[in-house]
């Protein structure tokens, strides 16, 4: 019997996909519209509205958001509480949010990247199963990057560490604001919705501590950049993987998966799953996407795998179709044409959110590329070449050490 036949072509086996779920927030801005009534035949006098000045920003917000803005970026190092267990971040963000690190639990380590507004980690099975335990099948994101669950590491990494996200923060800051220390620093203590930043009380008024605000409550020393080139050298590779990058919150109800044009084909074999957006519920996230991962097998041996994805429509509904064509499969095939017989095969398939389309990559490697070019053209030009005529020396950069220790309780 060949390949899909006897009840075999049109049917398959496919598996629940449950994924953490997420929350999705709609913001809306409502906006007033004043209307004048007038009745009689007198026009009504014009009314010209009154100039309303915004208070100016204290001077010492305006001095810290600069010294912020215009360095090389922020060092964060730090302790946060995922699943009640301690995890060790270490983070190095650019002036605009860009980030890129690891978060260490015990022999357990996640790469962490931030771009885009979003921030990403890649880990083993065991970080997922031990530190995202909303994930139901962390197998599917083990080992690639992922869209990072909201306990991991617990907060938005360039709205809470993103230096300009701190000045625009700041900007709305008290002129005298409360003051604690910081090992032994004066340090002014900005209170916002995210978190408490403490910036020194002397000039430049330097960004000291961050406790993030959350069931975790990571808090942070902080110490400036002191190798971006290493920062962007470590951050561009990882971001350019990032295509196909899944995202544990969507979650899809997947159909019955079936086969088409696999019989006696030595070309390959598709593979169709309809599925359904069923979280969140209260519409399609912007830029959601859907993606098919596949494979064949006969008896127990791989014969191929594929993947595709899509965007999710409006209705949230879809057929995702991909084709396996490996060299396995057409030598299987090829092999059960020669010699007649029974050969039964199988597919396992399951449907995970994707978080960015390997087409936006560029898009992201171009904002890298960009931020980078101004950060090192502001940084201080190196010493020329010695006048005496010996070959200068390239010397490495030097290691990147936390000038503060973690802050001390008010």
């Amino acid at each position: 019997m060949l390949p899909g036949r006897g009840g075999r072509q049109g049917t398959g086996k496919w598996r629940l996909v449950l994924v953490a779920g997420g929350a999705a927030a709609v913001v809306v801005a409502v906006g007033t519209v004043a209307a004048l009534a007038f009745t009689g035949d007198a026009e009504a006098p014009e009314k010209r509205p009154k100039p309303t000045v915004a208070d100016a920003p204290p001077a010492w917000t305006i001095e810290a958001g600069r010294q912020l803005t215009s360095g090389t970026g922020l060092r964060f190092d730090g302790t946060l509480t995922v699943g009640g267990m301690p995890v060790q971040a270490h983070l190095r963000v650019t002036p605009s949010g860009l980030a890129t690190g690891t978060l260490t639990a015990g022999v357990s380590k996640a790469e962490v990247i931030a771009v885009g507004g979003d921030t990403y980690i890649k880990a083993g099975p065991a970080f997922w199963r031990d530190y995202a335990g909303e994930v139901t099948h962390p197998e599917y994101y083990a080992g690639r990057w992922s869209k990072a669950p909201v306990s991991m590491p617990g907060f938005d990494v360039p709205d809470v560490l993103g230096p300009e996200s701190i000045a625009r923060m700041l900007a709305k800051a008290p002129a005298k604001p409360p003051t604690e220390k910081v090992n032994g620093v004066p340090a002014y203590k900005v209170a916002t919705p995210e978190a408490e930043y403490l910036m020194a009380a002397a000039a430049p008024h330097r960004l000291l501590s961050v406790r993030a605000a959350g069931q975790n409550a990571p808090r942070f020393a902080v110490a400036p950049v002191a190798a971006p080139v290493a920062l962007f050298k470590e951050l561009r590779p990882r971001v350019a993987k990032l295509g196909g990058a899944t995202d544990p919150g969507l979650r899809f109800r997947p159909g019955t998966l079936t086969f088409s044009n696999c019989d006696k084909n030595t070309s390959g074999c598709t593979v169709s799953v309809p599925a359904t957006l069923t979280s969140p519920a209260d519409g399609v996230p912007d830029g959601a996407r859907a993606a098919l991962r596949a494979s064949i097998t006969s008896r127990g041996e791989a014969l191929g795998s594929c993947g595709v994805s899509e965007a999710v429509p409006a209705d949230r509904a879809l057929v995702l179709r991909c084709t396996v064509t490996s060299r396995r499969w057409r030598t299987w095939m090829r092999d059960a044409l020669d010699n007649p017989g029974s050969y039964p095969y199988e597919a396992t398939a399951h449907v995970v959110g994707e978080a960015v389309d390997a087409g936006d990559v560029g898009k992201l490697l171009a904002r890298v590329d960009r931020e980078r070019a101004a950060v090192v053209k502001a940084m201080p030009s190196p010493p020329g070449p010695p006048e005496s005529g010996e070959p200068s020396v390239h010397r490495s950069e030097p290691p990147e050490v936390a000038e503060s220790q973690s802050p001390e309780r008010p």
